[in-house]
């Protein structure tokens, strides 16, 4: 039923008028009615407002921190009952947070067993400076398909932040990288000529560019900047990373020095987002 605000229904009001007679005693206005109080608190009132969806991408949330870190044993997730229970979720909720992850390809149905997890994405940590196959070694075998390798003209911001001068040659390589045999990233890199001149010859399919850079220079790497953002995949990073045109992708900007300051590494990584996820162990400071 519908609740009214305001006056209540029934007889009108008695009101004063000046046309009334008058009496010996006289008439008082009546109060106005009073509106009903809200009896519920206010958190219960905005739990009441939030919509199916915005618990849907809650769940969804709790879910897939549990299928990308082991937390369902044999990789099936509960019944959906049993995660309604869990996560006090109603039945279209859970099902609404499942269609969410397998839309990620996180899990898929599976008839006669239920919703398992599918997920191939892997774990790449922000606290350290490695390459790739010294940060996935655990999972298996990094593999380096060399696209392109050379000698390239500066542009002006590679120039910039590689310390070199303006238009002065630096190599360029690009590199598929896959992980048991999947593709993973597509690795743009620029390189101070000095060091990339005899990283023309070297085994690029089999070794990191990091290791190479400390063998060639006899210094060890120091620190990086980092950025990190989504993109959308152009035409040729979707085709390399056999992902849809379109797809978001996860941009990592890295500039790497060694341990004297010296930038000596420009790369632009664009990692399948469905196949890598990026963790790191942050301090606020004192």
């Amino acid at each position: 039923m519908a609740q009214h605000f305001g006056n209540t229904i029934g007889p009108a009001p008695s009101v004063w008028s000046p046309y009334d007679p008058p009496t010996s005693q006289p008439r008082s206005r009546p109060m106005p009615a009073e509106r009903p109080r809200e009896h519920a608190p206010p958190v219960a009132a905005a739990r009441r407002r939030r919509l199916r969806a915005d618990r849907a991408r809650q769940l969804a949330d709790l879910l897939r921190h549990q299928v990308l870190t082991g937390g369902f044993p044999g990789g099936v997730l509960p019944l959906e009952d049993a995660l309604g229970q869990d996560y006090g979720a109603s039945r279209n909720t859970v099902r609404q947070a499942l269609d969410l992850l397998r839309a990620e390809r996180l899990v898929e149905r599976q008839p006669g067993v239920g919703t398992v997890i599918v997920a191939e994405k892997y774990p790449h940590g922000l606290d350290r400076l490695l390459g790739l196959a010294e940060t996935l070694h655990e999972h298996g075998r990094v593999t380096n398909e060399v696209r392109t390798v050379g000698p390239v003209p500066a542009p002006a911001c590679v120039a910039e932040r590689l310390c070199v001068p303006a238009r002065s040659d630096v190599l360029y390589v690009e590199r598929l990288r896959r992980l048991g045999g999947l593709p993973l990233s597509l690795d743009l890199t620029y390189l101070p000529m000095d060091i990339g001149a005899e990283l023309i010859g070297a085994d690029l399919e089999n070794t990191d560019v990091f290791r190479l850079i400390e063998k060639i220079t006899g210094q060890a790497l120091g620190t990086a900047e980092i950025t990190l953002e989504a993109v959308n995949a152009d035409a040729h990073s979707a085709a390399v990373l056999q992902a849809p045109r379109g797809a978001a992708v996860l941009m990592l900007e890295r500039l790497t020095q060694l341990c004297d300051g010296r930038p000596v590494d420009l790369e632009f990584i664009r990692f399948r987002g469905d196949r890598i996820t990026m963790s790191g162990q942050l301090r606020r400071a004192a």
